[in-house]
């Protein structure tokens, strides 16, 4: 009788731990989605100010046609992407053409100037900071489901329930590479 109860003492642990450990992957999953979607914000605001800063820059500069092209064809590559590492690549190749504007754009001292350039670059700067806290805080929750679905014995109920691993979402940093230095 005392064998049956310990039994039954095992399995409602394990039921209670199994109960518990579902409802964390679920709680976490909700997490990396809705992290997700607020980087999916960041990023729509910030392709609705690129066709604006573009526009401010061709008054100055319209023959720097390939710039240009660049950033519109990268803009619509990020808007079509559909996984974490499509949208990390584009997300790549529209910072590298969003760099290249910019740089053209300094070499215009009349266009550094105006009002409507300057405030469309502070607008993008501010929303490239937080693309970063928004893909940083992505990251963190992505690396939380990951541990808990990877790790035993949550990986048991993951496994049962259905719940992967899922993809960070790692862009060039430009802090990564080597600083320039002009004096």
């Amino acid at each position: 009788m005392l064998a049956l109860w310990v039994v039954l003492g095992v399995l409602a642990l394990v039921l209670i731990y199994g109960l518990y450990a579902s409802n964390r992957l679920v709680r976490t999953r909700n997490r990396v989605d809705n992290a997700w979607s607020q980087i999916d914000v960041q990023l729509r605001r910030r392709y609705d100010l690129i066709p604006n800063l573009v526009e401010a820059v061709k008054g100055y500069a319209a023959h720097e046609r390939e710039v240009f092209d660049h950033v519109a064809e990268a803009r619509a590559q990020a808007q079509k992407a559909s996984t974490v590492g499509d949208q990390a690549q584009a997300e790549n190749q529209l910072t590298q053409g969003l760099r290249r504007l910019i740089a053209v754009a300094e070499a215009y001292p009349q266009l550094k100037a105006s009002e409507n350039f300057l405030a469309l670059q502070e607008e993008l700067t501010s929303t490239e900071s937080k693309i970063a806290y928004a893909r940083q805080f992505y990251n963190d929750q992505v690396a939380a489901l990951n541990t808990y679905v990877q790790s035993f014995p949550s990986a048991l109920v993951a496994r049962m329930g259905d719940f992967a691993p899922r993809q960070f979402f790692d862009i060039d940093d430009p802090v990564r590479g080597p600083v320039s230095v002009d004096i």
